[in-house]
């Protein structure tokens, strides 16, 4: 029999993690995270594989908005349909910051991103239990733009910490699959969560080997593997949320 203390764990997890990141102290990005290993122009496009591949989301996005079609009465729905527009803006974000990679336009991937880790656990956490909390979404966006800019601020002073925005993406990796196995989720969706767990795994570690991997096939860059790889975690997500 679970207890109530273990309905409570995931968001004690989530918790405890935010004490530690706040006890460890500000984590700034990596001085040369500009630095993309793939460098080729493709028709005038500079970058053009990290740029062309962040499109990636954009035909997930529309995609699973059509999909979504004629469930306005769930409770997930406004989550879902904000992850779908986030997945659009990611794609653009993403695209427009590739182009010319610095500080000031990843602003404008970074925000997209977290704005999708929030609208995620609203319409998991809904779907889930069955019911909205009231606020709670636009309380996570608004926690989301937050995140990025407060990077970009102390970014801006010498100090950059992605403290926040770390949490956010971590978040749902936590809640979304504990929630599902307390609360007896079907096993289609925890497979489909699980899927995107997994590939969401697999496209940060392709974007740390961003140029080793470049280095071993001679055609396709990590990073651009990881914008592949993420787009079909974010197709996982959205099958889980209409299985």
């Amino acid at each position: 029999m679970r207890t109530r203390a273990l309905y409570a764990l995931p968001g004690l997890l989530v918790a405890l993690s935010g004490v530690a990141l706040i006890a460890w102290g500000p984590i700034a990005q990596l001085p040369h995270y500009h630095d993309f290993a793939d460098t080729r122009s493709v028709a005038g496009i500079p970058h053009a594989a990290d740029v062309l591949s962040s499109l990636a989301f954009a035909l997930v996005g529309a995609w699973a908005m059509l999909r979504a079609r004629g469930a306005p009465d769930s409770p997930q729905w406004a989550a879902e349909c904000m992850f779908h527009v986030a997945l659009l803006l990611t794609a653009a974000g993403s695209a427009y910051y590739h182009w010319a990679p610095d500080n000031a336009r990843l602003v404008y991937d970074r925000i997209p991103i977290a704005m999708a880790c929030a609208s995620l656990i609203c319409a998991m956490h809904a779907r889930v239990f069955g019911a909205r909390v009231p606020g709670l979404l636009p309380a996570l966006l608004a926690a989301a733009v937050a995140s990025v800019l407060w990077w970009s601020w102390t970014e801006g002073r010498g100090r950059g910490d992605l403290r926040p925005y770390l949490l956010l993406q971590a978040a749902p990796l936590v809640l979304v699959p504990l929630w599902q196995w307390l609360h007896g989720a079907p096993r289609r969706e925890r497979l489909l969560v699980a899927i995107a767990v997994v590939l969401y795994v697999a496209a940060k570690g392709f974007e740390t080997e961003d140029a080793a991997v470049l280095a071993a096939t001679g055609a396709v860059s990590g990073h651009t593997l990881k914008h592949l790889v993420a787009a079909v975690a974010s197709g996982a997500l959205c099958k889980a949320m209409r299985a």
